[in-house]
């Protein structure tokens, strides 16, 4: 090859490597810029309706100024709370096993398509689906059910959740070496230990992402909430009674004729993001650190 044709083929790599990083740049910008410019439009509309009374007082009587959403926060720690017992424990077992004990079986098969399939089901359709195995009255005799409430609520998102932290932790345990794994057992480490101490640890970063990310998701779910929680314009902190939650109350007040009310949807939408970043944050921080940082 000569020196001329060597000098060529270096400026069309470095040309394409130019392209091409102005294009991941390029793409970077379109997705942040958009959420940017949602979250400021959010802060400037909510920002303003926020005081004291939201946080610590109930919804006034319609028509009546003030008021705030304090059960609905309230409401929304319950159930991401309860839905966060029943979804993470699930989804981790699950795709534990589809990762070390359940390869190439056809119940790993079905446990895998089953969990793809309620990833792309409307959040609605699984609200209707909680509706009729746990509210509908003619299963009343057992108990929580038979009617709305909290723990109905708690039910439909933490099955929303499982998908996501099932595939989830199985990617996240695929991705760990062998090595690891066969070193363990070199050294008589029993399959469930090593699994539970040594693989899992290892990719505990990962699997604590994907959690977070499914708690992101439902988080903001109103339509299953309407067929199971239902809502509560007074403090409710039973799960046996319906409940309030943040996107019901911004549903409720962003399609209300009063505009304090949809002031206070504003409010209510800032405050759900800034919760969720926050409690987002905080669990990356404790990944970060300690015993949950995974084995390097």
């Amino acid at each position: 090859m000569n020196e001329g044709a060597f000098e060529f083929r270096s400026k069309m790599r470095a040309l394409t490597d130019g392209a091409v990083t102005s294009l991941a740049i390029l793409a970077t910008v379109l997705v942040i810029v958009p959420l940017a410019v949602i979250f400021v439009h959010l802060v400037y509309k909510g920002a303003a309706s926020l005081n004291l009374a939201f946080f610590t007082q109930i919804p006034k009587p319609p028509g009546e100024m003030g008021g705030g959403m304090a059960n609905a926060i309230l409401g929304s720690a319950i159930l991401l709370a309860l839905a966060s017992a029943i979804g993470v424990p699930v989804g981790i077992g699950a795709g534990i096993f589809l990762a070390e004990f359940g390869r190439g079986s056809k119940l790993a098969n079905a446990i895998r398509f089953t969990a793809d399939v309620l990833n792309g089901v409307p959040s609605i359709v699984m609200g209707v689906a909680v509706y009729a195995l746990v509210v509908h009255p003619r299963i009343g005799f057992l108990p929580f059910t038979g009617h709305f409430s909290a723990f109905s609520g708690g039910v439909a998102l933490g099955i929303m959740m499982i998908p996501t932290v099932c595939r989830t932790t199985e990617e996240m345990l695929l991705m760990v070496p062998n090595a690891v794994r066969e070193a363990a057992l070199g050294l008589g480490v029993p399959n469930w230990r090593s699994v539970l101490s040594i693989t899992v640890r290892t990719a505990s970063p990962g699997i604590i992402t994907g959690c977070m990310l499914a708690f992101a998701r439902v988080a903001g779910e109103t339509a299953p909430l309407i067929f199971t929680a239902f809502g509560n314009a007074f403090w409710s902190s039973s799960l046996n009674r319906p409940i309030a939650a943040l996107p019901l109350q911004i549903y409720v007040y962003a399609l209300s004729p009063y505009d304090d009310w949809r002031r206070l949807a504003w409010a209510g939408a800032l405050v759900l993001i800034v919760l969720i970043v926050m409690a987002v944050s905080l669990v990356r921080y404790v990944t970060s650190r300690g015993v949950l940082k995974g084995a390097s």
